[in-house]
């Protein structure tokens, strides 16, 4: 199983049609539907007979708010040429409400549960008419993510971290590993393989020439007797792949494996694709 970016949109039933293009909201009216948002999440709910916690506050995003989409349209699509890189998003439209308080009555009605989401942390919202579309959104990218060796570093941390302790994997259990040490031709693989995958799109341990780990490990200069590699699209820091990776039997067994001795990790951004991020970690002994 591989982890991949995962984009959800909803389009009400209140809509009896495509919406269409949405002009953007006055930001009088974006800043007080958003604050009254805010206000709700602020403080535990009930939410269709279940109890919700407070939830931090929404960023105000411009991005989002320049986001178009119609009911049957691709909200990554529509997200990717708003510039916004989400590693999660939702897409609310309403027809009916003439104000923000309106608005902000008919989302609490219908979709309580998104507005409530701890899964969200920016929003953008635009308004024509009475027809007015709301989008919530995780960010794809860490402000901090660093360069693609500063987060390779970062994940042979958090493996590190990880092999520390006994863990399962599925159904197998795996003792506690020693530490792996970076290599950096096993990092020159990772790179060239999120390169690929990034610059043509796809998501596969199998490149689109036809190699596998090792055959880029060899290419890469590392005499291997032992190699194996992870994979992941969509995540935006190394915290997040990481935890991908050891939620998924397979990686998370190959993260436990004391055959492996060092470790090169490394990721490529390609705005135009997929996915937007891609990850490679390959691990070895020579």
């Amino acid at each position: 199983m591989h982890s991949r970016t995962l984009i959800a949109a909803l389009f009400g039933r209140l809509v009896p049609c495509a919406l269409g293009a949405l002009a953007s909201l006055a930001h009088a009216a974006n800043d007080d539907l958003l604050a009254r948002i805010n206000s709700f999440r602020d403080a535990p709910q009930t939410c269709n007979g279940k109890q919700f916690p407070a939830a931090s506050p929404l960023q105000p995003s411009a991005a989002l708010d320049r986001v178009k989409v119609s009911a049957g349209s691709a909200l990554q699509k529509a997200l990717n040429d708003a510039g916004y890189a989400a590693a999660r998003a939702e897409a609310v439209s309403l027809s009916g409400p003439r104000t923000a308080a309106e608005a902000m009555q008919m989302l609490q009605q219908n979709y309580c549960a998104t507005l409530l989401s701890q899964q969200y942390s920016a929003a953008g919202i635009a308004r024509e008419g009475e027809r007015w579309l709301v989008i919530l959104a995780r960010p794809l990218l860490s402000p901090d993510l660093g360069n693609s060796e500063q987060a390779g570093r970062k994940v042979l941390a958090l493996v590190n971290a990880a092999r520390a302790r006994p863990r399962n994997c599925g159904k197998r259990s795996f003792a506690a590993a020693a530490p792996l040490a970076w290599n950096s031709k096993l990092a020159d693989a990772a790179q060239v393989h999120s390169a690929d995958m990034a610059n043509h799109n796809y998501f596969s341990h199998q490149a689109k020439d036809g190699g596998d780990v090792g055959d880029r490990a060899r290419r890469a200069g590392y005499a291997w007797h032992a190699i194996g590699e992870n994979i992941a699209a969509g995540q935006g820091s190394p915290q997040q792949a990481v935890s991908a990776w050891l939620s998924s039997s397979g990686h998370c067994a190959n993260i436990m494996n004391p055959a492996f001795v060092e470790m090169g990790a490394a990721y490529v951004i390609n705005r135009s694709s997929d996915a937007t991020i891609y990850w490679t970690q390959v691990f070895g002994r020579q």
